[in-house]
């Protein structure tokens, strides 16, 4: 097959694209310039849009002997990443930028133009296993469940499954840098890139502010009372508990929580932590990673809400446009922005957008 194999510059794209020229692919690294202002070294920019990284990626495939290519993706990355990123947050929403980055970017962009040169597949350093089921192509959790990526993959359609090669799914990520040192690959022991990419310093609400300006407001408890301000209700997720600045200490001395955000009257509301139990949700823009169930189907599965979080049971109830989704148990912290991918065991069957939950407290 020929293959496009999106290299990054780090440890895991490398050996990905090693293990695809071994398997007798014809293959060709492609490194993704998503910032339209890269940093030049790695210093402070703790993502993988550096000068730095696509370095890396062009030595990793002049070792490799396979032909390397810079796509300019930064203007779609914008639009449909970043500026989705500032928008769910000024909305009061909690959104997850490497799924939509999956959805948009890498499987979307880079995979429409690599079918469109006549690329068979695009090869990605993601864990996660694609495993050919009685139903077609299915999405399974990686073997390493500490390095698992199959939730901000969750977002990947049947047909894009069938384009997409993860070579490191049955991996462990410690045999992965020791393969890269035995193949001579010289960035076997780089750090890995972690947090937001483009946010560069990990300053999210410096980031946001500078894009939203200040919005100054009140935080509130949950009769009305004001208890200290803020700068503006993107600095907070549903189940902060840090960094809140409360002037008034809570009458039973207990640490105090982001229950509600209201970006319209600039409000945040905290409150006890029994207070963001959640019972169910409601989920909208859902896409399945196969067949789609037909409406009003119930599927008893696995439910996660976080890149690492842990799956919990749960009943999903298929409409036409959303799916309702019914814990077994309370959940906190079920924010609205955020992904909620289910499983059927380590299968993933689809995601969808968390748009509103239901509190498990009862008044």
């Amino acid at each position: 097959m020929r293959v496009l194999a999106a290299m990054s510059g780090g440890v895991d794209s490398a050996v990905a694209a090693a293990r695809l020229v071994e398997a007798g692919h014809d293959v060709t690294g492609v490194h993704l310039a998503l910032s339209e202002n890269p940093q030049s070294f790695r210093t402070g920019a703790r993502g993988c849009c550096t000068i730095e990284d696509s370095r890396d990626a062009r030595r990793a495939a002049d070792v490799l002997g396979i032909p390397f290519y810079v796509w300019d993706l930064a203007e779609r990355f914008r639009a449909d990443v970043v500026d989705d990123f500032v928008a769910e947050y000024a909305a009061g929403r909690t959104p997850n930028p490497c799924l939509r980055c999956n959805e948009k970017i890498k499987f979307a962009a880079v995979l429409d133009r690599a079918l469109a040169l006549g690329f068979d597949a695009v090869g990605t350093g993601h864990y996660a296993r694609v495993v050919d089921g009685p139903g077609g192509r299915e999405l399974h959790r990686a073997a390493d469940p500490e390095k698992d990526q199959s939730y901000v993959l969750g977002v990947l359609t049947a047909d894009q499954l069938a384009h997409a090669i993860f070579p490191l799914g049955d991996t462990v990520k410690s045999e992965v840098r020791d393969e890269a040192e035995r193949r001579g690959l010289a960035v076997a022991r780089k750090p890995d890139s972690h947090d937001i990419c483009f946010i560069a310093d990990g300053d999210t609400a410096g980031f946001l502010r500078d894009r939203l300006g200040a919005e100054p407001g009140e935080l509130v408890d949950t009769t009305g009372a004001v208890v200290g301000a803020h700068d503006g209700t993107y600095g907070f997720t549903i189940g902060q508990r840090k960094g809140l600045r409360i002037g008034t200490p809570a009458a039973d001395g207990k640490p105090r929580y982001v229950l509600d955000i209201s970006p319209v009257d600039r409000r945040v509301t905290i409150g006890p932590r029994e207070a963001l139990a959640v019972d169910a949700l409601t989920a909208v823009a859902p896409r399945w990673c196969g067949p789609p169930p037909p409406d009003g189907a119930e599927l008893r599965c696995l439910a996660q809400f976080r890149a690492h979080g842990t799956p919990v049971d749960a009943v999903a109830t298929v409409g036409p446009a959303d799916v309702e989704v019914a814990f077994a148990a309370a959940q906190e912290g079920v924010a609205p922005g955020q992904a909620i991918v289910l499983y059927d065991g380590d299968r993933v069957v689809g995601s969808a957008t968390i748009d509103a939950t239901r509190s498990a407290v009862r008044a």
